[in-house]
Formats: C-alpha cells, structure tokens, sequence
C-alpha cells in the first residue's frame, strides 16, 4: 500500500513535546512572525487553539518518522505547508536520534530577483529605458516552475502535514512523480472536509488512491449527534454513540473501505435504543447542570 490517509481528532495531545508552564508548548515561543504572531496581537485564544493544532499535527508526524527510523533518516521526508512550522520542527527534532528526516516546507518563498531600477542605462525623457530583453515562452514556463517542490530521489517515505487543499495540488503532482514506490502519507489533511478540489479527477485521486488507514473524528452531527466515527485498517468503520457516562458504544459498523455517508449515519443514529437506566442518568445529569447554570 503506498497511499496512506491518518486522521486525528483536531488538537490531540500525543504528549511527545514537553509542555511549558502556562499550558503552551515549548515550540510555541520559537516563532517570532508570521501568521501566529498576527493572531496573537488580534486574539491570544485563536493564537493558542493554532498553536495547539499545529503541536498535534506535528506531534503526529514525528510518531511516524519514528516508526520509519529502520529506513534510514535519510529516506525519510517530512513536508509541512508553512515555512516556519517546518522549522520549529527541525528546531524540535535536532539531535534527536530517533527523529532523524528530512524537513521541508511546500510554500517556500520564492527567490527574489534584483531590481534594475537605477543600473544600466539611466531613463532619458521621450526616449525611455533600456529595452526589456525578450523571454521565450519556455524560457518563462522553466522560471515560473524551477522552484516547484519535489521530494528527493531517494525518499522512500513522505508524509505531508496536514495539507491544505492548495498544497494537495501539488502533493498530487508529486505523487504522479515519484510512482507508486514511494509510499505518501498524509496526516490530517481532512479530506471529506474540503469543498473544493483543484478538479473532479483531483477529488476522485484523493478519495479512491488514499487508504484511510486510521481515522477518529466526529460523525456528521446533524445526522448523528454525539456520535464518533472510527476505522482502523483493515476493519470495518465503526459509529459509535458517546453516552454522557461511560465509553463510547458502537451502533453500527460498515463493510467497507469508504467513510459512511451522512445518510447511513442518520440511519444508524435512528434505529440506537438507549436503556431506561442510560436515559435515567442522563435525565439526572442534565438536571444537574441545570442547576449549576
């Protein structure tokens, strides 16, 4: 199997970094610009939810690159979409034996050139610059697309960061690139969350080629409230019910390799039966907070 799909409930705490005191992890204060930093002079809550969600994604992913270490570091590449969240994962990982990879970011700032204004020839009035020099349309097409990511030739495995749907065009070039000898891992790009698809083939290519070898999220709530979804390869996907006490109870599972669709949770969701001592527990807790409120 060389396409994989991982998916994680959004802001699992894997408990690979250490925390810092007040809750942050350490990585946290490593970012001096960027997005986050915006966030934080706007607002510190959605500054530290981002912080919280990107500590998980790359927590995740330096769970993999552990379990791929028999590979060779070497062998492994780990793309994240954002320059700087590559770096304070290369940052984390540094020296750390059992992180060993290769660390890249999709959206790598392109090289800016030097500017001629002021060299050459100076403008003379009614005459005008120096002339541009005219560029071939493949001249244009080869400096348009030389600093186009691609993996390294001897990457075995590449697990891409929860991508955008943006960065899936490209993970999706890359894939026809490298074949199927290259095993492509994506972690946490929640597929059935994205509207648009760069084109119809594009949707086709990322719900048919990647296996969801793992996923626990939310069930659809307007269909099924409160319930979960779960699939660990190769067995079945599991809906499961969250009772306000106790685990979660499975209330139904499906043969087969795709995500149930929202009818077949609403379904699932009408046909549970909830015992007189659940509904009693419920009823009581539901009175308790009441009163707390």
């Amino acid at each position: 199997m060389s396409r994989m799909d991982i998916e994680f409930p959004v802001g699992t705490k894997f408990g690979v970094e250490k925390v810092a005191k007040g809750g942050s992890s350490s990585s946290s204060k490593k970012r001096a610009g960027g997005k986050l930093a915006s966030a934080m002079e706007d607002d510190s809550v959605s500054a530290m939810a981002k912080d919280l969600f990107d500590t998980s994604d790359r927590e995740l992913a330096r769970l993999f690159v552990e379990m791929f270490q028999p590979l060779g570091g070497e062998h492994i590449s780990v793309v994240f979409g954002d320059a700087a969240l590559a770096d304070i994962a290369a940052s984390n990982w540094k020296g750390d034996l059992s992180a060993e990879c290769r660390v890249f970011s999709l959206n790598k700032a392109k090289k800016k050139k030097a500017a001629i204004k002021g060299m050459g020839l100076p403008a003379v009035k009614g005459m005008g610059g120096p002339k541009k020099k005219k560029v071939d349309f493949a001249s244009r097409m080869n400096e348009e697309f030389s600093d186009e990511f691609k993996l390294p030739d001897d990457c075995e495995v590449a697990l891409f960061v929860a991508p955008t749907a943006k960065d899936l065009i490209t993970v999706n070039k890359i894939c026809a690139d490298v074949g199927m000898g290259t095993l492509v891992i994506l972690l946490n790009a929640r597929l059935d969350l994205i509207e648009n698809f760069e084109s119809e083939e594009a949707k086709d290519f990322f719900e048919n080629e990647f296996e969801k070898v793992f996923y626990l999220s939310i069930a659809p709530q307007d269909a099924a409230p409160g319930c979960l979804m779960h699939r660990a390869y190769p067995t079945d996907w599991i809906v499961a019910r969250k009772p306000k006490v106790g685990p979660p109870k499975t209330i139904a599972t499906f043969e087969k390799t795709s995500r149930p669709t929202d009818d077949e949770c609403r379904e699932a969701y009408g046909n549970v039966k909830v015992g007189d001592m659940e509904k009693g527990v419920e009823n009581i807790l539901e009175n308790v907070a009441t009163w707390l409120n």
